[in-house]
Formats: structure tokens, C-alpha cells, sequence
């Protein structure tokens, strides 16, 4: 079953706008970004969906590549 039609019947059932279950729907990856981005390299757990983290030494790479792109492309 694809995401449009689970929230397609998730309005129906709950008698919601579409707009309204949508944001329902992506709020907890929102939220998990969120963490993540912040730096604090917590760890976030989802019931039913997974453990979702994101290793200190990996963003601290990822950050350096984007300044040597940033770099380049002033040069």
C-alpha cells in the first residue's frame, strides 16, 4: 500500500483533511531530524518503526566535505 493511499484512508476514517493527517504523518521524522542535527548524538527510538541515530565522526566528515565544495566553488 503506498503513503497517499494510507493517508487517504486514515482521513477518511478519522474524518480529517489530508493536509492534517500528512503533517500527522511526517511530524516524527521531522522531530527525528531535528535531534539529529542538534549535535547531541542522542539516539531516538521509534515504537514499531526503529532506532534511529547518527555517528559524531560521519557528520564530522560530511561538515568537512561541504567546506572544501564551498571552497571550490569560490574559487
Amino acid at each position: 500500500m503506498s503513503k497517499e493511499l494510507i493517508i487517504y484512508k486514515l482521513a477518511n476514517k478519522y474524518n480529517l483533511p489530508i493536509k492534517k493527517v500528512q503533517e500527522i504523518t511526517n511530524y516524527q521524522f521531522k522531530y527525528v531530524s531535528k535531534i539529529i542535527k542538534e549535535g547531541n548524538f542522542d539516539s531516538i527510538r521509534l515504537p514499531y518503526f526503529g532506532k534511529f541515530s547518527a555517528n559524531k565522526y560521519r557528520i564530522k566528515y560530511i561538515q568537512e566535505l561541504k567546506k572544501k565544495k564551498n571552497e571550490k566553488d569560490t574559487l
